[in-house]
């Protein structure tokens, strides 16, 4: 056939792609940029007021709060997830029996979805009603608010998406495991190195560009956390758990600020691609070394 011989095939092949991606994200993007100049509430007003949106975020202490709180859940989550994944794909790697089976149960909280895992947890960790405070209870041990104080809300959603995405680090980083080259540890364990000095000496190093890619997914993917905080605290108490993309649907349903909605994500989309582009970066030198 005469298109199929055509050199702008490839682009026959890709074009329904690109219009797709047009038209779900490069269009609500620039919308959305277009938007934040603006005053709208989703209403009669619709004003322009130009830089304003973005001058009264950077004035505001909750905005700056609120991205605070936003890297403190993604730097802790993803440092928590990665130690857990990497620990368990280690253990599993060395076991000869139900390796399989682990394998499987591990698996099963990717299975859920983030708002049955939130609504999961607030059951399970209900202060007066959860089984887990009533085992603390039974073994005299301290019982925890958890979701309900300020002091503990944080910490309890980032234990729960811990739960919740280790099984994701687990199973690629116990994929790259079973993919090494056997050659480079045998050497070492015929030079008379431990497991542990084999691991951290020859396996780790070779792991590396599996680790970061890890790193690269989740970081985003924490970054951009919202059924689980929605579903759990819904950004409280107070705004304890507050993130960007939480505080920008409060913005937008609860208040009609539709405006500020998408100043917040413009500056949140913004910071998410420099990070992705300094990850790119640190990427292209690590295959350079």
């Amino acid at each position: 056939m005469p298109v199929l011989r055509s050199k702008n095939f490839a682009y026959y092949l890709i074009a329904p792609a690109v219009v797709i991606l047009i038209i779900t994200s490069l269009y609500p993007a620039v919308f959305s940029f277009v938007l934040s100049f603006f005053n709208w509430n989703w209403g009669v007003q619709f004003d322009f007021v130009g830089a304003r949106n973005y001058l009264d975020l950077f004035r505001s202490p909750e905005f700056w709060q609120v991205l605070y709180q936003t890297f403190l859940f993604a730097v802790v989550a993803t440092a928590l997830e990665l130690l857990l994944g990497l620990g368990l794909a280690v253990v599993v790697d060395h076991l000869k029996f139900g390796a399989g089976l682990i394998r499987t149960l591990l698996l099963t909280p990717l299975m859920v979805s983030g708002i049955i895992v939130a609504l999961m947890s607030k059951i399970l960790l209900d202060p007066m009603l959860g089984i887990v405070n009533y085992v603390l209870n039974a073994l005299g041990l301290p019982l925890s608010p958890f979701f309900g104080a300020t002091s503990t809300a944080m910490g309890t959603v980032i234990m729960v998406d811990a739960w919740w995405q280790t099984a994701f680090v687990f199973i690629i980083v116990l994929a790259g495991l079973q993919s090494l080259p056997q050659e480079p540890i045998e050497a070492a364990r015929v030079d008379g190195a431990s497991a542990l000095q084999s691991f951290f000496r020859v396996k780790l190093p070779m792991l590396r560009a599996v680790l970061f890619t890890v790193l690269i997914f989740r970081t985003i993917d924490t970054l951009k956390v919202f059924d689980i905080i929605f579903g759990t605290t819904g950004g409280g108490p107070q705004i304890s758990t507050e993130v960007m993309q939480t505080l920008a649907y409060r913005k937008a349903f609860s208040f009609l600020q539709m405006s500020e909605s998408m100043t917040i994500m413009v500056i949140f989309s913004a910071i998410v691609l420099a990070i992705s582009l300094v990850y790119m970066r640190l990427e292209e030198r690590l295959e350079d070394d």
